[in-house]
């Protein structure tokens, strides 16, 4: 949950068209036939065509793409493309400046053809998943200005075999990158993604570009700096001046790095989880002399004293020092990304010190993540009553009957539960009404099964602070009128969830929400007003839920069912359970979906019958 999400989501628009095709076989727009149709059609009008995630098709639909043959930009992300097919495909698209593709087992360069590696020599923005040891077609892209690497290369085979880092037979030709400007690699957890992009990075230690303004590496747990990496670094000091960097946070700590490097115009700072303090931060960065209205993102996620003065015997709790942020604030007032999760930032006493009413000036902000402690008032406020817990989270007007004597849930079309204008974060969120990207997570926060990081299994206990943060902070989130993504992990104070239902009247933009350990560890009480929230969130596309002891019952799919444009949905719930019937009920309801992950306390006679179904009817 959020590590390196606002980038990759950003390099990922650059790549991507805005209407790809349907990655479902199933949907009645899309099917092998019509994909030839059309293409054989209207192909010679297609400058750009996105194909990502499209594993249904077969190789000798996807030939078809060669009849396109004005093509500049396309995404083969996710399809099943052999060597001597690609070739075929792009030996036609001599028009082709933007590619992306995944390389598999089995890939052999020496296998494209003459008229292929003209058509890669054109190339000048690559996005490539690697799913091998190989440079796959980066040696051919003779012209490459951005280079998108994503390392998805598994430690062992599906057999149990020990894979090796060294690269296959064929693959001697190394990449040229003396016309690059963009590095991006994101690497997931393993070996042997690093040893595979240590052989990228000697290349470039070698000779770095001249053009080179953006410097990016994402790695899940520790990467030991090697000779090679260390001499690119300095070279890099020495001869380019940046425009985006990150780096592992073990070549930042204890160094001076920072101080020598050059920047232009910088948009893009991540220090994700260095050792980074708010002096260094302002002595290294905000004083080096630079101009940092420029810059749009800056990824702090993890750097527990970043908005502390320097000193010894602070703790990772204690206040922050507001000074440093209002410094901050100040002179990146342009700032469209900002991350401060995984860290303890507490506000202190005082008018116009707390954290939110500092932020608050950022008006520009499209996505923010924050730790949920960070968001709490300084100390209890006696102008705020206390939260009522509410019987049920839909309002009087929606079919519900309402208990006399019983509070009912706050209404959600006014956006707040109780007096929630007083309250820091309320006023935070007011002040940035074009965000569309949230992210509330716990300073403990660990997630049982995370994406790009190494799993935690000793989970810590919510912050103190985190205890004043509930149903009426969340209910706040309901103002964020174009809001497509939302993450709300470790809220122990979340009673009846009546401020889900206040994000799914009013969030309509929603397409991606993730949950986690809401309320208190052991309890659900939020179950239906989460069916609840779902019943409204029409374009959501992506649902996570984390929750230990979660009951995935035929209430909750059939709400879910009505998220009619939902593709991904991932459950993880330790000591869980659900009602197979329901999942199945729910898969035939709901046609986009490709992806159902399941992690429940289910036996596993029950889970394989329940695959076995699936396999059967989708």
């Amino acid at each position: 949950m959020g590590e390196g999400a606002v980038w990759g989501a950003r390099v990922e628009e650059t790549l991507v068209p805005a209407a790809p095709l349907s990655p479902r076989p199933a949907h009645p727009q899309a099917s092998e036939d019509k994909v030839k149709q059309l293409v054989t059609e209207i192909g010679w009008e297609i400058q750009q065509l996105s194909m990502a995630g499209c594993y249904w098709l077969s190789g000798s639909t996807l030939e078809h793409v060669a009849r396109c043959r004005g093509l500049v930009k396309v995404n083969l992300s996710g399809c099943h493309l052999t060597s001597l097919r690609l070739s075929k495909v792009l030996s036609a698209l001599q028009c082709l400046r933007s590619l992306a593709i995944d390389v598999s087992p089995g890939f052999d360069a020496s296998q494209l053809s003459g008229e292929c590696k003209a058509t890669l020599s054109r190339v000048r923005e690559l996005k490539q998943t690697l799913y091998t040891p190989s440079y796959g077609v980066v040696p051919c892209c003779t012209s490459l200005e951005k280079l998108l690497l994503y390392f998805e290369i598994l430690d062992r085979t599906r057999e149990g075999a020990v894979l090796s880092g060294q690269l296959m037979v064929g693959q001697s030709n190394v990449p040229r990158y003396q016309h690059l400007r963009v590095f991006y690699a994101r690497l997931a957890p393993g070996y042997i993604n690093q040893e595979v992009v240590r052989l990228y990075l000697a290349v470039l230690s070698d000779r770095t570009p001249e053009n080179l303004h953006a410097f990016l590496i994402s790695v899940p747990g520790s990467f030991a700096e090697s000779g090679a990496t260390k001499n690119l670094l300095e070279s890099m000091a020495r001869n380019v001046a940046l425009d985006a960097l990150q780096l592992p946070k073990s070549w930042l700590n204890g160094s001076a790095l920072l101080q020598h490097m050059k920047f232009s115009s910088p948009f893009y700072f991540s220090f994700s989880r260095c050792a980074l303090s708010g002096g260094h931060l302002i002595r290294r960065v905000i004083d080096g002399g630079r101009d940092l209205r420029s810059l749009a993102g800056l990824n702090l996620s993890g750097c527990a004293h970043c908005l502390a003065p320097d000193s010894l015997l602070r703790k990772a709790e204690d206040d922050i020092d507001s000074g440093i942020l209002e410094t901050l604030v100040a002179a990146c007032g342009n700032l469209r990304h900002l991350n401060l999760s995984a860290a303890h930032h507490h506000s202190p006493e005082g008018p116009g010190r707390h954290l939110c009413q500092l932020l608050a000036r950022l008006c520009h902000l499209r996505s923010l993540s924050l730790p949920v402690c960070a968001v709490a008032d300084s100390a209890p406020r006696a102008d705020r009553a206390p939260v009522q817990p509410a019987t049920h989270a839909v309002p009087r007007g929606f079919g519900k009957k309402v208990r006399i004597g019983v509070p009912s849930g706050p209404d959600p079309f006014s956006g707040q539960a109780g007096p929630l204008p007083c309250s820091v974060f309320w006023s935070l969120l007011k002040s940035v009404p074009f965000l569309d990207r949230l992210e509330l997570i716990g300073s403990n926060f660990s997630s049982a099964m995370p994406r790009n990081e190494p799993a935690i299994r000793n989970s810590l206990p919510p912050c103190g602070r985190a205890q004043s943060v509930g149903d009426s902070e969340v209910a706040a989130i309901g103002q964020l009128a174009f809001l497509r993504h939302l993450t709300l992990a470790q809220l122990p104070s979340i009673l009846t969830g009546s401020g889900l239902v206040s994000i799914g009247l009013q969030c309509q933009q929603l397409q991606s929400l993730s949950l986690a350990h809401l309320g208190t560890m052991g309890k659900v009480a939020y179950t239906s007003a989460l069916s609840d929230m779902l019943k409204h969130c029409k374009r959501l596309k992506d649902l996570r839920l984390e929750q230990p002891y979660f009951n995935a019952n035929a209430q909750f799919f059939q709400a879910l069912s009505q998220c009619s444009a939902l593709q991904r949905l991932c459950l993880v719930s330790r000591s869980g359970t659900l009602q197979p019937e329901a999942v199945l009920a729910f898969m035939a309801r709901c046609l986009h979906v490709v992806v159902c992950h399941l992690f429940t306390g289910e036996s596993l006679s029950t889970c394989r019958s329940l695959q076995q179904s699936l396999l059967r009817r989708v």
